[in-house]
Parts: structure tokens; C-alpha cells; sequence
């Protein structure tokens, strides 16, 4: 998938632009309604009805997702949130009310993971996004930490 530009392209050169970005994000998008953790069938009710009722919203999610990968990797395009975060590409707001917890978000990195495999990204690239994604655990999984603080130790998963 990557382009044959030089070691000076940005990272959203080497994905190919918003094309390239927008079919891993199309796959990764897909994969996540189907994956048993995090998915239609995911012990966590907000995921799990998300997936099983609001899939109606899929495509402009698919915008929303690919327009951050874009900026995150030095694109020309600019995410606009529906639900702002305290960073420009924060996502802890629009995260909140989902609980994420830290193992199922580490889920989600496997399946975009996954998804960048199946576009053959190379191993250079694919680290770069998933190193952007994971810079905002803590924001994804604010939730989760604050509806369980006390019950839970720092950086301990749903299970």
C-alpha cells in the first residue's frame, strides 16, 4: 500500500493520501462491528448497542475516522470533531460515555492493526498510525477510568 516516495514524505504521503487512508479505514471500521470484544457482541453494553443500533451513523463515522488518520499523519485535511476534546485531535469526549476500557482499546489497535496488514502496509507505516492512535489511550479510555475510579487499579482491562 505504501508509496514509493522518499524517506522525507510525511506519513500521509506513504499511505497514499486520503485514498490510501480511507480504505484501511473503511476495513478497520467493518472489522470492529464484527470483533467479539469490542463489536455487536461486546460485554460492553454501550459498544454493543452502539454496533447493534446506530450503524446508520457508520459512514459518517468512516469520515470522521479517516479525516483524523489524515490530519495525524500530516495531511492536508482537518478533522472536525462532533464532540470536541481538550487537544485538537482529542477524543476523549466523544469516547466518554462508551466506558473503553484500556483492554479493549488495545483490541481496537489490533484490529486497525489487522486492517493495515491487509492493505499490506509496510511495518514503518504501520507503527506511525498505531503509535498516533495509541497517544490518545488515555483520552479513549477516560471513561472507563473515571466510572470505575477506586474500583480498578490504574491500567487494569473490563475483565
Amino acid at each position: 500500500m505504501s508509496d514509493s516516495t522518499g524517506d522525507d514524505a510525511s506519513l500521509y504521503q506513504r499511505l497514499r493520501g486520503v485514498f490510501g487512508i480511507a480504505a484501511v479505514v473503511d476495513h478497520f471500521s467493518d472489522a470492529l462491528i464484527q470483533n467479539p470484544i469490542v463489536g455487536q457482541d461486546s460485554e460492553n453494553p454501550a459498544l454493543r448497542q452502539w454496533h447493534r443500533e446506530s450503524l446508520d451513523r457508520l459512514p459518517g463515522l468512516k469520515f470522521q475516522r479517516t479525516l483524523w488518520v489524515c490530519q495525524a499523519s500530516g495531511g492536508p485535511f482537518k478533522f472536525s470533531p462532533t464532540k470536541p476534546g481538550a487537544k485538537e485531535l482529542g477524543l476523549e469526549e466523544a469516547h466518554r460515555e462508551f466506558q473503553i476500557s484500556p483492554e479493549e482499546f488495545d483490541e481496537v489497535a489490533a484490529e486497525l492493526g489487522r486492517s493495515l496488514d491487509h492493505f499490506k502496509v509496510p511495518k514503518r507505516e504501520k507503527d506511525e498510525v498505531l503509535a498516533a492512535f495509541a497517544a490518545h489511550k488515555d483520552e479513549v479510555t477516560e471513561g472507563y477510568r473515571a466510572a470505575h475510579a477506586g474500583n480498578i487499579p490504574a491500567g487494569a482491562g473490563r475483565r
